[in-house]
């Protein structure tokens, strides 16, 4: 489940992380690293991303061209490499964003800002609601699995080390009323509810607050424990897109708390999901 120390799309990026500060202690460039082990440099790059797996050879390579003797460096390199092959309990799913899933399941931080409700917080039938909404339209039996994995994601707000979560909405998203009234009462008392541990907080961006500086945007924010670098993750019509360097990272940690100078504070935002609760309840 989410947490798992092995959890392998966090173990290659961990192990890619460490590699690229191999290199840079080697004063190495991609290409130099590519032309010496007779790889493509794509190759290098997407062991240095986490977006593919190390094998043994790649690691004893590696580290032949480094210069990393220390044994223990070296076994710990491998075991990186190994876990990051296993097998994750969302990936027999085969979802589009599973390597999200992956990272999420790791993070010691989460910060969302969505136009509507986030997937941690969403009840089975909000979630339904939104699947059967969307194009190309998924069978049945895929929203079904696809509201189970949510589930499953939804457990590391109440695990022993649960991350900090913290979600900023825009007002449209308490008033559009996905699967109806009801669906939406019950939602919003979700939140409310979620909202009483400790590590949640939801603020709302109020219609009055006017512009601001994500309206053509939405984004999740997740950072983990070193050596592993903070990421950026947007999903949109035309796919998903992570987005990785310090410079991008610390844009959108600016943007969030821009956000959330101009959202409501979390107790005021409480508030207004309680009444827009009771509203749909009375309609």
């Amino acid at each position: 489940m989410a947490g798992d120390a092995r959890n392998p799309t966090v173990r290659r990026r961990e192990l890619g992380a460490r590699l690229r500060a191999m290199r840079t202690e080697a004063g190495m460039t991609v290409e130099q690293v590519a032309e010496e082990l007779l790889v493509s440099p794509s190759k290098v790059s997407r062991l240095e991303t986490g977006q593919r797996g190390a094998s043994p050879r790649d690691i004893r390579d590696l580290c032949n061209l480094y210069g990393v003797t220390d044994p223990a460096r070296r076994d710990h390199l491998a075991t990186l490499a190994r876990e990051g092959k296993q097998q994750a309990w969302w990936q027999p799913y085969d979802l589009p964003y599973a390597a999200y899933v992956g990272l999420e399941a790791d993070a010691t931080s989460i910060n969302d800002f969505d136009s509507v409700i986030p997937g941690l917080l969403q009840t089975p039938e909000y979630a339904r609601a939104m699947h059967e909404g969307a194009m190309p339209r998924l069978s049945a039996a895929a929203i079904d699995q696809r509201i189970e994995v949510r589930k499953a994601r939804q457990a590391i707000l109440t695990r022993d080390d649960p991350p900090r979560f913290s979600a900023i909405l825009d007002e449209a998203a308490l008033h559009r009323p996905l699967g109806g009234p009801a669906v939406m009462a019950t939602q919003l008392d979700r939140i409310v509810e979620a909202c009483a541990l400790p590590q949640v907080s939801v603020q709302v961006i109020p219609y009055s607050a006017g512009a601001h500086p994500a309206l053509d945007s939405t984004f999740t924010l997740l950072e983990f424990a070193p050596p592993m670098p903070g990421v950026v993750y947007i999903e949109g019509l035309v796919g998903e897109m992570y987005l990785e360097r310090p410079q991008d990272v610390a844009k959108y940690a600016q943007i969030f708390e821009r956000l959330s100078q101009l959202a409501l504070s979390p107790q005021r935002s409480v508030d207004l999901l309680a009444k827009q609760g009771k509203s749909f309840r009375t309609t």
